[in-house]
Parts: C-alpha cells; structure tokens; sequence
C-alpha cells in the first residue's frame, strides 16, 4: 500500500520464498510442544545451534554467491526450517528420553480432536490477532508521506522487539508448561508460585533491556540501516520501543499463564479488544490525525499492549485455582 513498485516486488518475492518454510514451522511446533511437555529443553536448544550453523553459511551463499539477493535469504529461512524439523524429528525418534512417549501413528490420535481444536483454534486466534495488527500498521505506514522511510522504520521497530521478545516469550511457555503440569496434578498451591516467579524474573529483564535500550538508541539504526534518515528517527523511536519491552514482557508472561490454564478463548476475546478496538483507532488518531506518523502508530501499539497486559492481570488475580484444578482434572479424565 503506496509503496514504490521496486520495493513492493521484493517483499513480493520475499515472502513467495518463505512459503516452504511455513509448512515447517507447523510440524516444529507440534514437536517443540511434545517435548516441552516433557521438560525436554535440550534437543531444542541443540537444534537451534545446528540450525544457526547451517542457516549462516547457506544465506551467504544464495545471497552472494548464487545471487539471488533477497530471495535467496528467504529460501534459506526455509530450508532451515527443514532442517529444524529434522533434527527434532530424529532426536524424538532415536532418543531414549522420549521412548515412553513416542508412539506409532494410529488413528487413535484423532479420538481427541474435538477438545484439541477448541483449545488450538482460540490459542491460533490469541496470537494471530495480536501480530496482525503490527502487521496492519505496517501496510498502513505505506499510507503516510515519505512511505519508504516510516515502513522503514516501522519494520525496524518490530523487527528490534521481536529480537528482545524471545527472552520473555522463552519464559511465557515455561509458564504454560508448568502451570499445566501443576493444574494437571492437582496443586493448587503451584500455579501461584510459578506466576509470581515468572512475573518477578520477566519484571527485571524487562528494565535491563529496556534501559540497555535507551543506552544503545544511538546505535539500534546503524545495525539495520545506512541511512541516516532511517538512523535518526529509529533514534527517536527508541524510548518508545524501551516502554513496549516492558509491556510485550508482562504480555508474554500473562499469555503463558492463559495458555496453561486453557484460556485461549478468553486471551483471543481480549486480544481483539485490545488491539482492534484500543490499539489500532489510537494508531491512527495518533498516526494520521496527529500527524505523529510512526511514532503515533507505535503509541497505538502501546496502548494495545497496556489494555492487553491490564485485562490479563486482572483475570491472573481473580481466578480460582482450585477451580481450575477441577477443570484440569475433567479435561483429562472426562
């Protein structure tokens, strides 16, 4: 949207090459969920170490040496994301740490499919709705004056708290797994625990990062530009991002916790509040109206958050865990 045609061919082709990839990242994460369940971190940390050994060589190789420029970073993207695949696939085929849990394929698989799509359908929702509003304010940045330098910065922005969210988001599905665990045995005890640990440890990553932040504002745009246009207004944009790694830390934290207790429906209703009916119109009252053009659509992001981690505090600190112990049992044993 208003973007020049050159660019808009490029993140074409771009994204065209990315779409093996995506049939990867499903069964990755059907893997990573099996074996997170178990507390088995290892074969993900190894096969992420293997991937980035991999992925380095090979994206130099298509980009420079093959030269397919943009294309060839994403198709190594992809096959990475096979490569991944196949390191889990053979760790939890061979390993003796899964040979309790391995089975064959059989058709007793799909007994269950019907609770598994009520959970899986709203958890999909939850974190779609989320992205697909940064997403959205991105193709809106094309609607802005000079769109090649506010999508510029934008895609900057994401890209910068995507980086910093794996730290949190690490912790948020430590949350799911050890809350479900918790509710799935029955201590009631357990759950409140591990909230108020996991909440402790993203608070104070959350001030390092977003101090570390605002020490770096200077430098965040030479990473990922030669402009200096581009460099200067990441610089501007920077204390704002330093307060999102706050909020999107809390949020990650706050999703584990309704993913573990099999909230999903209630974090996709309070995702489209949140971001649909707060964050967006705010972006553009700000963005448009108040002609703070990026900045205006991140204070939007923002505010999204804020709501967000708000409402899901509040539904952490009214739930009954005893309750949520008996539905954890029903769920298990019918």
């Amino acid at each position: 949207m208003g973007q020049e045609p050159q660019i808009a061919n490029e993140a074409g082709k771009y994204a065209l090459w990315l779409i093996p990839g995506l049939f990867a990242l499903g069964v990755t994460q059907c893997f990573s969920k099996f074996l997170q369940c178990q507390s088995l971190i290892f074969p993900m940390v190894l096969s992420s170490l293997i991937t980035v050994a991999v992925f380095l060589p090979l994206c130099w190789f298509m980009v420079y040496k093959v030269g397919m420029g943009n294309a060839g970073a994403a198709l190594s993207v992809s096959i990475c994301d096979w490569v991944e695949v196949t390191v889990l696939g053979l760790y939890i085929k061979f390993s003796p740490s899964c040979e309790k849990t391995r089975a064959p394929p059989s058709w007793e698989a799909f007994r269950g499919i019907g609770s598994f799509m009520r959970l899986a359908v709203p958890s999909a929702l939850m974190i779609c709705l989320e992205w697909w509003s940064y997403e959205l304010l991105v193709l809106l940045s094309g609607m802005l004056s000079n769109p090649a330098l506010e999508t510029s910065v934008l895609s900057i922005c994401v890209s910068t708290m995507i980086l910093l969210a794996n730290l949190p988001y690490g912790i948020g599905i430590a949350t799911s797994v050890r809350i479900s665990n918790e509710l799935g045995a029955g201590n009631t005890q357990g759950p409140r625990l591990v909230v108020c640990v996991a909440l402790s440890i993203v608070v104070c990553s959350a001030f390092l990062v977003s101090t570390t932040l605002l020490l770096l504002r200077h430098f965040i745009g030479i990473a990922f530009s030669n402009e200096e246009e581009v460099r200067r207004y990441v610089t501007r944009m920077v204390p704002l991002l330093s307060v999102s790694a706050i909020t999107d830390s809390l949020m990650a934290v706050l999703q584990g916790v309704s993913r573990g207790c099999g909230w999903q429906h209630l974090g996709a209703y309070v995702n489209l509040g949140a971001f649909y009916l707060v964050g967006i119109p705010v972006a553009l009252y700000f963005g448009f109206a108040m002609q703070l053009r990026a900045k205006g659509f991140w204070i939007g992001i923002l505010a999204g958050g804020a709501t967000q981690v708000t409402l899901l505090s509040v539904i952490t600190a009214t739930t009954n865990w005893n309750k949520m112990a008996d539905k954890a049992k029903e769920r298990v044993f019918g």
